[in-house]
């Protein structure tokens, strides 16, 4: 290609044609039935063993067609070593990548989970599945396909568990609902007079409603102690219709939250379990003791997960601002603890989608929203930095300031990604944390705004000059 001239008189050189960066690459398109395979037209065998179970008439030589069961998918890796392949692109389809790519990695290929959006076609381009194969095949050849993150395999065992309990506290919760919609039917206000109709004086007046209990009053003597409401308030909205349809209703939606609380308590022994499988990198040193807190929050696992989250990293997280030990969990559950992955923080950050994604052309800004995305860890973050909202910290400080400027939205986020900086930062090099005080970080950020305003001034030919504060001596002219 002949080198391009500008108008000014420059030479562009022409870009270098695409070179072969995985030349023994294969491509799978990832069906819930049927996988379609795709290897280098030169790496293809002419026969698969006795038959060819892949194959077909109407297909290209090296592309081959194999079912969904754990039998064929020994074929369809026997057939990409037969055919010399070392590295396997393909995308990530719902769950049907999971057995496919975990027989793989067991099989000793290099397997790349690849994002959907970087395998699109070109615009115009035929689409079906056996040229999808081999338009993966092909970027994956080329070095064009980026492997999407997935931790070393303890840890992903660590996220499944976690995973499977959130979704049991989800389901418990739902149940939860349909308890109070009984309640409702009947009009009988416990909701109302009760914070939470799972704590002990709601299980326990629930409990005797449906032992066949009536009297207001010897359903509100079931009060706990500690409870805001009198006995009187309580028995007061204890008045309902009883009706046999609310009350069955009302019956098994307390049962299936029992037993889901019962499967959520199996869920915490086996990740207390998995944790201690974990190597200890804590070196024997001890965690220092953290203020008490009033009482377990209802869904908080039954064991210490902050020391053992100390014995797996060999770090403490929750010094930091805005993390507790469920949401260290979360982190730790998702990115494991090899930092290693991602080369700076900024990397880390852009991965988690917690920063801006800068669009713009012709000096014009279009867009810089950040990716949308159901990034579990993320999420943990965001969170984290929601309770830094009225928090007497510099994150604290930094998050108000940023909401009064930009909105509560932007201020979640940008927080959550100073956040995501100190657990990368914490995880990679294992300083010391020593948290930054809110008169400290006002301070700072006084002095750069001043120097900021004290440049723009000398800049339009002016002196910025401090006035006296209120009750200082004025100095004589």
């Amino acid at each position: 290609m002949t080198p391009r001239r500008q108008k000014n008189g420059r030479v562009v050189p022409s870009p270098e044609p695409l070179r072969v960066a995985n030349p023994h690459a294969a491509g799978i398109d990832v069906h819930a039935q049927v996988h379609w395979v795709a290897v280098p037209p030169d790496h293809a065998p002419p026969k698969f063993g006795d038959a060819d179970p892949g194959g077909a008439s109407n297909l290209p030589p090296h592309v081959r067609k194999f079912g969904a069961c754990t039998a064929d998918l020994e074929l369809l890796a026997d057939w990409l070593r037969q055919c010399g392949i070392t590295s396997v692109a393909m995308e990530s389809t719902g769950v049907y990548w999971i057995p496919l790519f975990e027989l793989l990695e067991r099989r000793g290929f290099q397997v790349y989970l690849v994002d959907p959006r970087q395998t699109k076609h070109a615009p115009g381009r035929p689409k079906s599945d056996v040229l999808d194969c081999q338009w993966i095949q092909r970027l994956h050849s080329y070095g064009l396909l980026t492997a999407s993150f997935r931790p070393e395999d303890q840890v992903v065992v660590l996220r499944g568990y976690l995973r499977q309990r959130h979704m049991l506290i989800g389901y418990a919760g739902q149940h939860v609902q349909h308890m109070q919609k009984a309640l409702e039917q009947m009009n009988v206000k416990l909701p109302e007079v009760v914070s939470d109709i799972t704590g002990v004086t709601g299980l326990a007046i629930i409990e005797a409603i449906l032992a066949g209990q009536r009297d207001p009053r010897k359903l509100a003597k079931l009060r706990h102690e500690r409870c805001k409401r009198t006995e009187a308030e309580i028995a007061r909205a204890l008045h309902g219709n009883w009706r046999e349809e609310h009350l069955f209703a009302l019956r098994q939606a307390l049962q299936l939250y029992q037993e889901y609380r019962r499967l959520l308590r199996d869920c915490d022994l086996k990740l207390e379990a998995h944790l201690a499988t974990f190597a200890d990198k804590s070196g024997g040193q001890k965690l220092p003791p953290k203020p008490r807190r009033c009482g377990r929050r209802h869904n908080e696992p039954a064991f210490g997960v902050r020391s053992a989250l100390y014995r797996l990293s060999g770090h403490d997280l929750t010094v930091l601002e805005g993390i507790d030990d469920n949401t260290a969990l979360v982190i730790l559950s998702e990115i494991g603890t090899d930092m290693s992955k991602w080369p700076t923080e900024k990397h880390f950050t852009s991965w988690l989608g917690l920063c801006p994604q800068h669009q713009g052309s012709a000096g014009k800004i279009k867009s810089r929203r950040v990716r949308r995305g159901g990034n579990l860890a993320a999420r943990a973050f965001r969170l984290a930095a929601q309770g830094c909202h009225h928090a007497k910290h510099a994150l604290g400080a930094f998050y108000r300031r940023i909401q009064a400027r930009c909105g509560g939205i932007k201020a979640v986020f940008a927080t959550a990604r100073k956040i995501a900086e100190r657990v990368y930062r914490l995880l990679k090099y294992g300083a010391e944390y020593v948290r930054q005080g809110i008169d400290a970080y006002e301070a700072a950020y006084r002095e750069r705004l001043v120097k900021g305003l004290a440049s723009r001034a000398q800049a339009l030919g002016y002196s910025l000059v401090a006035l006296p504060e209120p009750g200082a001596a004025t100095p004589p002219p």
